[in-house]
C-alpha cells in the first residue's frame, strides 16, 4: 500500500457514493447475466457504456469532495502544492 492509499478521511457525502456504487453493482450483476444468456452485443454494450458513465459520476463526485475538503485544508496548512500534484496524478490517471 503506498502512502497515499493509507491516507484516511471522513467522507462528507458516503450515503451517496455507497449508493450509487450499490446500483453500478447491480447493473455489472445485470451485464452478467446478459453474457451468460446470450443477449444482444449492442445491448451489452450500451449497458457497460452506461456503467462506465456512472463510475464516471462517483469519481467527479468524489474529486469534488477531495477538492473542497482534503485539497482545501492542505492549502489552509501550507501544504497546497503536494495535495494539488497528488489531485493531478489521479485526474490524469482517471482521463486516460
Amino acid at each position: 500500500m503506498s502512502e497515499h492509499s493509507a491516507k484516511k478521511t471522513v467522507q462528507p457525502n458516503k450515503q451517496q457514493l455507497l449508493n450509487r456504487l450499490k446500483r453500478i453493482e447491480g447493473q455489472v450483476r445485470g451485464i452478467h447475466s446478459m453474457v451468460e444468456s446470450d443477449r444482444y452485443c449492442v445491448d451489452i454494450l450500451n449497458q457497460i457504456a452506461a456503467v462506465q458513465a456512472a463510475l464516471n459520476k462517483v469519481s467527479v463526485a468524489l474529486t469534488e469532495d477531495h477538492t473542497h475538503h482534503c485539497v482545501s485544508k492542505a492549502i489552509q496548512e501550507c501544504n497546497g502544492e503536494e495535495a494539488i500534484d497528488e489531485l493531478m496524478t489521479v485526474v490524469k490517471r482517471m482521463i486516460r
